[in-house]
């Protein structure tokens, strides 16, 4: 009997050492997910941060090779208007010099009908020719007058198109300005971001450190206080 009781004895303090051995694991296994949660918010901040100003970089990119497209395919449109009214006075002009060198070959080849034409200005004392040659040379300057309305407008719309590509060049240069600031602006944002999240992760590292030495803290605690301790953390997570 006296042997029973001396082995059941030594069986207590065991059994207290166990249980606050298992103890002592439970509460650091209850930090832990808390730490982890930690850190893990501090990563999604970081990515979302680095997302949002790759995606404002790239918009301000993206606007700024939209409006150098639109203000080169303006400039090309004039550019072909400008080639087209050139080869438009270049093909009247060949037209003219055409028919008086076809004139005088004619003339110079065939003597007698320039001879026939030196009578015809006789005829002009005459009334129903002189009229009839009267009519044709106003119809002649009416052609002209009406060839020179012709290019008097389309040099005005050549000026209305050159006035309206200044004034699209020089929105076109504010919008080009106002993007290279925005692009400024982000980058400026980018480094704070970079900053912040750099100061992010070393209070994360510190929190982590903290934790470890948490850890050691509560392993050292008696039964009671861990569990008051082990409340208090719930509480705040």
């Amino acid at each position: 009997m006296a042997t029973v009781t001396e082995s059941s004895e030594d069986e207590k303090p065991n059994v207290a050492a166990a249980s606050d051995t298992v103890f002592k694991s439970q509460s650091l296994e209850d930090g832990n997910p808390w730490i982890d949660n930690a850190v893990q918010q501090v990563m999604i901040y970081r990515k979302i941060v680095e997302e949002s100003i790759d995606s404002a970089i790239e918009a301000s990119r993206s606007r700024l090779s939209q409006t150098r497209l639109t203000a080169s395919v303006h400039f090309q449109q004039t550019l072909d208007y400008l080639q087209d009214v050139k080869s438009e006075y270049a093909a009247y002009e060949d037209a003219a010099v055409g028919k008086v060198k076809e004139g005088i070959h004619v003339a110079a080849s065939h003597p007698f009908i320039t001879a026939g034409g030196a009578i015809g200005l006789g005829s002009f004392l005459l009334k129903r020719p002189r009229h009839f040659l009267y009519y044709n040379t106003l119809r002649l300057f009416a052609s002209e007058e009406s060839l020179l309305s012709r290019a008097d407008t389309k040099v005005k719309q050549l000026r209305q198109s050159i006035d309206r590509l200044k004034a699209e060049s020089e929105k076109l240069e504010k919008v080009a300005l106002v993007a290279e600031d925005e692009l400024i602006r982000g980058r400026t944002k980018l480094r704070q971001a970079g900053k912040q999240i750099q100061g992010v992760i070393n209070s994360a590292y510190k929190i982590e450190r903290q934790a470890a030495g948490l850890k050691d803290i509560v392993g050292e605690l008696p039964r009671r206080e861990a569990s008051r301790f082990r409340s208090q953390v719930s509480f705040l997570y």
